[in-house]
């Protein structure tokens, strides 16, 4: 077995979604890469259940939940590996999933990470909302992809039948090298979840590493294992990680300026919250924005570390327009309605 993969599936309380996906993963691995394990201190029987159906697979039992980043940083901690392969708990992998991910990040030495093409378990013809055919992030710090823009996920025509470097690749589905993520410092714990594979993939691009997408993978995701998308609990972390990673991140003098009028965006998103019946989710964004301003002195103190660490940062991805207005003013639903110059590109 070529033991320098790990395939590192976080658990926290998912033993429906290991019944399901977990034998598959373990089958179409088999001669590529070891799988793993990591138990996020769940309160089902997942772990009872693993020691009994897997008595051999490797487990990682953690004391307590430490968030999916948490939760990686600590288990990744305890790996030796070339390659982590991060996967989340209720995704259907297909078979020869793994060699065309680790082909391209052989081939090109300068790329850190990327993912597969990721489509829904529910309509397997569509694009999944976390991750689609790579990911990209707008002026404002809003992420959307290739095949997803805000809500709306493109059907699968082809379209991105490619290998293209993305400014982020999805944590459902990664594969980085072990190297590139214990140099970058692994997952900012302090988000806990949402959001930290795109401060990750940042970072990574600051030190000037790259991100790619191959649509030779492909995964099936189900999406929302752990908080269902119409959760509170994820739209707080969604908005509160979003304002802290663009603080962190964005490289503008005008930084003040940028969070102010993602406020206001923020506010906008949240009159749409209460229009479309969903006050308790309004709520939240006031409740994620209060959350921001206490940790934004220790957001302001990691932009000005990382600033002072910057090595030939790549910034080939972000897009220098609004996503937001794209989306809700312009009425633009797919990637090819998107202004293709606005797109920063490498020199």
């Amino acid at each position: 077995m070529r033991a320098d993969i790990a395939v590192v599936i976080l658990n926290w309380n998912g033993l429906s979604w290991l019944e399901r996906f977990l034998p598959a993963v373990i089958e179409r691995s088999v001669g590529e890469a070891r799988v793993i394990v990591a138990d996020n201190g769940s309160t089902d029987d997942s772990i009872a259940w693993l020691q009994q159906r897997f008595p051999d697979l490797e487990l990682i039992s953690l004391p307590e939940n430490l968030g999916f980043a948490g939760g990686y940083n600590a288990a990744l901690e305890k790996i030796d590996a070339t390659y982590f392969v991060l996967l989340n708990s209720d995704v259907e992998v297909s078979p020869g999933w793994l060699a065309p991910m680790r082909a391209l990040l052989e081939r090109d030495r300068g790329m850190a990470a990327c993912q597969p093409k990721m489509l829904s378990h529910a309509q397997r013809d569509r694009f999944e909302h976390a991750g689609a055919a790579g990911g990209y992030i707008d002026r404002n710090g809003y992420p959307f992809c290739r095949g997803r823009i805000f809500e709306i996920t493109e059907q699968d025509r082809g379209q991105f039948d490619d290998e293209a470097e993305v400014f982020w690749a999805t944590g459902a589905c990664m594969m980085i090298r072990a190297d590139a993520f214990r140099t970058a410092g692994g997952f900012d714990a302090s988000l806990f979840a949402h959001m930290e594979e795109i401060d990750l993939c940042w970072r990574l691009r600051r030190m000037g590493w790259r991100i790619g997408y191959t649509s030779k993978s492909v995964v099936y995701h189900v999406g929302g294992g752990a908080l269902g998308y119409g959760s509170t609990r994820k739209t707080y972390l969604n908005f509160r990680n979003s304002l802290i990673v663009l603080t962190k991140n964005l490289r503008s003098r005008w930084i003040g300026l940028r969070i102010l009028r993602r406020f206001i965006l923020d506010d906008v998103a949240a009159i749409k919250f209460i229009v479309e019946g969903h006050a308790d989710h309004a709520w939240i964004v006031g409740r994620a924005h209060r959350h921001f301003l206490h940790r934004l002195p220790a957001a302001l103190r990691e932009r000005r570390r990382l600033k002072a660490m910057d090595k030939s940062p790549d910034l080939t991805g972000q897009y220098q327009r609004s996503v937001a207005y794209d989306r809700f003013i312009l009425g633009q639903k797919r990637w090819t309605d998107l202004d293709p110059s606005a797109f920063t590109r490498r020199a």
